[in-house]
């Protein structure tokens, strides 16, 4: 009984999307899109110069499309399915997510992890074309892409935290839309996804370190590159680990707090 109601908590945001085609259509195209025009700009930018930042051209466009690969594993629309918190703290809703069979926090985290392994498929079916047809090189080593794999699994693990603080925000605020707008954007930008952080002001990289978003992603495409060595692999899966023990103690932290907060608004 656990494992159905587990099973079916995980796959409540990817049968949204399944069964709305239209939506499968435009990610399809949204992502085949990114990822010409993302391949384009690197090439150009690299036309005429062989190496800018300690990389060259074709490393710069490998880390940039598996940015946007990656970017997949994160971007399901829950808002169309009125399954975010701030919509049902909102409605009122909110309430039912304690009276289920699953605890509140489990049922996040099953239906994050639903949503991660669906993303996976598209992000994994991207490389398994963009591979073959030269857009992005393979691991230097079957080591750097063991290594990458799991540094890639802990910057995800530490993003589920922190998206999940940011939800976590609306026991006390209601909505937190404003926040989440931030959150995108300083995620998107401190964690490479714009841009490697390589590129920007040291003073910038270093307070970025500070944060937790260069353990998201950053951290493991400068592994498969070859920006990050393999001999400093060990100390930044260590930095990620520690993010996600450090982020994983706040949010138990603040489920128990939110569940003191639960009232009915709206609805």
């Amino acid at each position: 009984m656990a494992v159905l109601h587990a099973w079916r908590a995980a796959r409540v945001t990817p049968l949204g999307e399944l069964h709305s085609p239209p939506r499968v259509t435009a990610a399809l195209l949204r992502l085949s899109v990114q990822v010409v025009l993302v391949a384009s700009l690197w090439r150009g930018l690299y036309a005429t110069t062989g190496t800018t930042g300690g990389l060259g051209r074709d490393q710069a466009v490998t880390y940039a499309v598996l940015a946007v690969l990656a970017s997949r594993l994160r971007e399901l629309d829950q808002y169309t399915g009125r399954d975010t918190v701030m919509q049902h703290m909102h409605y009122g809703t909110i309430v039912y997510w304690y009276l289920r069979p699953l605890p509140p926090q489990r049922y996040y985290a099953l239906r994050s992890l639903g949503e991660r392994l669906y993303g996976l498929a598209w992000a994994l079916a991207g490389y398994a074309v963009c591979l073959p047809a030269g857009v992005v090189e393979p691991p230097g080593s079957a080591a750097v892409a063991g290594v990458f794999a799991l540094s890639l699994l802990l910057g995800q693990w530490v993003l589920h935290y922190v998206m999940l603080v940011i939800d976590q925000l609306c026991f006390w605020t209601l909505r937190n839309g404003a926040a989440l707008l931030i959150l995108v954007f300083a995620q998107n930008l401190l964690s490479g996804v714009y841009a490697p952080l390589w590129f920007f002001p040291h003073w910038f990289v270093t307070m970025s370190g500070f944060l937790p978003f260069q353990a998201t992603l950053s951290v493991p495409l400068s592994l498969y590159v070859g920006r990050i060595p393999l001999s400093e692999a060990g100390v930044q899966l260590a930095v990620q680990a520690g993010w996600v023990v450090a982020l994983a103690l706040f949010t138990r932290l603040l489920w128990r707090r939110a569940a003191r907060r639960v009232i009915s608004q709206g609805g």
